[in-house]
């Protein structure tokens, strides 16, 4: 088992976390076991960020002990692997606007205590700022079609010099233009915003029309 991020481990071509709970799985996701500790196999065609580090990810921004701002929980599939990386001494804030994949968080959150679920639209962090401790780092992967309007005003709650990341979903901005455009036009508005673009990628072939941007606030 070969560590290549912190807290994010590969063998044989597949990535793993160090699980935060041993014997507890939440999606029927595989398990190996090395020198008596559990690793929880980590998808990347159910996780974009998996699906980042497959495709050359430089840098993740989290480890253990950060301080995580999730916007677009869902269910809490890549929630439950930043719970392993952040261990203990780490808090996710996990925000999600429908009320139905909340209560499958929260679910898992009652084993993961730190996991701290908010039933909250990300278009309005005004919401939440004052519920949470100020991140080091952010992550937003939602379905709306103001998806780089949200990531920008996010990145305003992090502390400086941290990391973001965007997995940015072109289909749900307008199915009507070429994704190419799409994440053209993103690019420009980050820039203006003089948001730090250190990488920009697509997701393909794990996630068809995304893609993911490595961003730093100074």
């Amino acid at each position: 088992m070969e560590q290549i991020f912190p807290g994010i481990f590969k063998r044989k071509g597949k990535l793993y976390t160090k699980s935060l709970l041993p014997g507890r799985t939440y999606f029927n996701e595989q398990i190996f076991k090395e020198n008596n500790i559990e690793f929880r196999q980590f998808s990347p065609y159910n996780s974009k960020f998996a699906a980042a580090i497959k495709r050359g990810l430089k840098q993740t921004g989290i480890k253990e002990g950060s301080i995580v701002l999730y916007l677009g929980s869902s269910h809490g599939y890549t929630v439950s692997f930043f719970s392993d990386i952040v261990g203990e001494k780490g808090v996710l804030f996990a925000v999600d606007v429908a009320p139905r994949v909340m209560r499958d968080l929260i679910f898992i959150a009652e084993d993961r205590k730190n996991i701290a679920p908010i039933l909250a639209d990300a278009s309005h962090p005004e919401e939440y700022k004052k519920r949470i401790l100020q991140p080091d780092f952010l992550y937003q992967d939602v379905a709306q079609r103001n998806q780089i309007e949200i990531f920008i005003k996010n990145i305003e709650l992090l502390k400086k010099k941290s990391f973001a990341m965007l997995a940015l979903k072109a289909k749900s901005i307008d199915i009507s233009r070429k994704t190419e455009q799409i994440f053209d036009q993103a690019k420009s508005q980050l820039k203006k915003e003089n948001i730090n673009i250190i990488q920009s990628f697509t997701l393909d072939p794990y996630q068809r029309d995304h893609m993911f941007f490595l961003c730093k606030k100074y």
